[in-house]
């Protein structure tokens, strides 16, 4: 992926939890994406590897429903030689007691935890009252930052270097499409994202994606998805619809069908465009059949290297 050497060395990032992408500095995205490059080929070679969480407990509480997020960090804290602890989410979320109150307890026990919940605020919370336990975002409402990790390194497995390159996001400016604007620009990436009237990304979170470009990244926005893709090196699209937001279901199966990633809007973008999403994906929704199993689809190829940067993440985080 990049003839940058990882040092025999890690060197821990800074900040004491991954609650968001802007947690990282550009040298440390720059540098996980490399480590989990080394720790993909020692898997793929049969090489064991790092094993820096030898001897140390994780913690997976999870208020929302997942498969690619859980089982990945699963696999990546026994793979670096940590154990997996996974309380009943009633006991943690479950109102039993304040989930500052979860937090000072579990400090006393465990090294890290990762939390897939609703309120970001809620989320900050938590890690704020363990000052000595690590708090890994496995996703909000607001943003999905270790979701983007791996659509970062995909992207650079496929097209090398990010800068001066262009991802198009189109469909529902929600957690997903915060965290892939931020990631995208501190690697150099242009970014366009096409949203119905009324569902962009909001404005103070274009504005704190600003204040990291790099590399002369730019960020535009667009009603016109046909516009947004244009000659893009990657189209990216989510659900119409996230976890929490049923109650809008009929409204947004109304807006969102012309924001449909199909063969045709591929075309805009240009034959070699690749197509990226999160999963799980509605197929016939925002994404055709034709789209998601094109020999362009990235897909699962993101859902693969979910398992990579998270052990890259926690052994920089918490090894």
């Amino acid at each position: 992926m990049s003839a940058n050497p990882v040092p025999a060395s890690l060197p821990l990032i800074a900040s004491k939890d991954f609650i968001s992408v802007l947690d990282l500095t550009h040298e440390e995205l720059e540098l996980l994406l490399e480590l989990a490059a080394s720790m993909k080929q020692d898997r793929l070679a049969g090489r064991k590897g790092r094993r820096p969480l030898e001897g140390k407990h994780v913690a997976l509480l999870f208020e929302k429903p997942s498969l690619r997020t859980r089982i990945t960090f699963v696999v990546a804290v026994h793979e670096l030689g940590g154990h997996v602890i996974e309380p009943p989410p009633d006991v943690v979320f479950g109102g039993r007691e304040a989930v500052e109150d979860v937090a000072r307890n579990l400090e006393r026990w465990i090294e890290g935890v990762v939390v897939r919940t609703f309120a970001q605020s809620g989320l900050a919370a938590f890690a704020e009252a363990a000052p000595r336990m690590h708090v890994v975002n496995a996703l909000t409402n607001e943003e999905h930052p270790c979701q983007v990790l791996a659509d970062m390194f995909t992207l650079k497995e496929r097209i090398g270097h990010l800068k001066g390159r262009t991802l198009a996001y189109v469909g529902d400016g929600n957690n997903v499409a915060t965290s892939l604007t931020q990631a995208s620009v501190m690697l150099g990436m242009n970014v366009r994202i096409g949203s119905p009237k009324g569902f962009a990304l909001k404005e103070d979170a274009l504005e704190a994606c600003r204040r990291v470009a790099a590399h002369g990244a730019t960020i535009s926005t667009t009603t016109d998805p046909v516009a947004a893709v244009t000659g893009a090196d990657a189209v990216y699209t989510d659900v119409w619809t996230s976890m929490g937001q049923e109650k809008e279901l009929a409204k947004r199966g109304r807006v969102f069908p012309a924001y449909q990633v199909n063969e045709t809007l591929m075309a805009a973008a240009g034959r070699d465009a690749f197509f990226m999403h999160c999963l799980p994906a509605h197929r016939g929704a925002e994404v055709t059949d034709e789209v998601m199993d094109a020999p362009t689809s990235l897909v699962f190829d993101q859902a693969e290297n979910r398992l990579h940067t998270q052990k890259a993440l926690l052994a920089l985080l918490m090894g």
